[in-house]
C-alpha cells in the first residue's frame, strides 16, 4: 500500500495555527475557569487544569496529527527539522512556516480564551516565575517531552505526550509549559496559567536547553538498540 500523500503546505499549516490556538486556549480557559470555582485551594485549580490540558492535547494530537504531524510547538519542530536529510526540498522554509503559524496560534488562542471569560483581550500576565528550580523544571519537561516524542511507538504518541505532559504538571516546579509558543500565549492572559513578559526568556532558553538533551538522550538509546548494549 502506497503511502497517504502529504496534505498541501497551506492545510499544515492551518493545521498548526488551529491546534496550537486549541492548546493554548485550553490551558488558559481552564485556568481561569479553575481559578474561579476552586474557591481558592490551589491543588484543585491545578488539578482541573492539568485534566482539561491532558484531554485538549490528546484530540487535538489525534486528530490534526495526520494533517501536519501536530507539533504544536516550536521545539518538536525544531527536533524533528534536525532529524529531516538536508536533502529535503524546503526543510528549513517548513519549519519556519510551522514556527510562525504556532505563534500566531498561540497569540489567537490567548485571545479566545480572555475573550470567553469576559476578560480585556488584550493584557499582560503579572505573575512571576523564574529562579533556577523552575529553569531545570522546564529543562527536564521539556527533554522528557522530546524524548516521548521521538521514542513513542507508531500510532502512540497521542496518549503517552498527553500522559506525559500531565504527570509533569505535577512532578516539576514549573508546572511544564515545555513549549515556547505556550510561553508567548500565557504572556497574554493574566491568569492563573499566565507568565509574566519579564519571566519568558528564562522559561524559553530553558525550554530551547530541553529539547537538545532530548534529542541526545533519543539518539543515545537508538544508538545503544543498534549496538545491541542493555
Amino acid at each position: 500500500m502506497s503511502p497517504a500523500p502529504t496534505p498541501p503546505l497551506a492545510q499544515r499549516l492551518f493545521a498548526e495555527f488551529l491546534g496550537t490556538a486549541g492548546l493554548l486556549c485550553a490551558v488558559i480557559g481552564s485556568g481561569i475557569m479553575a481559578e474561579r470555582l476552586a474557591g481558592g485551594n490551589t491543588a484543585i485549580a491545578l488539578l482541573a487544569n492539568t485534566l482539561a490540558t491532558v484531554f485538549a492535547l490528546y484530540v487535538l494530537i489525534e486528530t490534526l496529527g495526520p494533517v501536519s504531524g501536530a507539533h504544536l510547538n516550536p521545539t518538536v519542530t525544531l527536533v524533528l527539522w534536525s532529524k529531516t536529510p538536508s536533502t529535503h526540498a524546503g526543510r528549513t522554509q517548513t519549519a519556519l512556516f510551522f514556527i510562525a503559524a504556532q505563534l500566531a496560534g498561540a497569540v489567537a488562542g490567548a485571545w479566545l480564551a480572555n475573550a470567553m471569560f469576559d476578560m480585556s483581550v488584550l493584557q499582560l500576565s503579572s505573575k512571576l516565575r523564574g529562579g533556577w528550580g523552575q529553569w531545570l523544571a522546564e529543562a527536564v519537561a521539556t527533554a522528557g517531552l522530546i524524548l516521548v516524542i521521538l521514542r513513542a511507538p507508531a500510532g502512540k504518541a497521542a496518549p503517552l505526550v498527553a500522559c506525559y505532559i500531565g504527570a509533569a504538571y505535577w512532578f516539576t516546579a514549573s508546572t511544564s509549559f515545555a513549549n515556547p509558543a505556550a510561553v508567548l500565549g500565557r504572556m497574554l492572559s493574566d491568569s492563573f496559567a499566565g507568565i509574566a513578559p519579564a519571566s519568558a526568556p528564562g522559561f524559553v532558553i530553558a525550554e530551547a536547553v530541553g529539547a537538545a538533551a532530548g534529542l541526545l538522550l533519543s539518539r543515545w538509546l537508538e544508538g545503544s538498540r543498534h549496538t545491541g548494549q542493555a
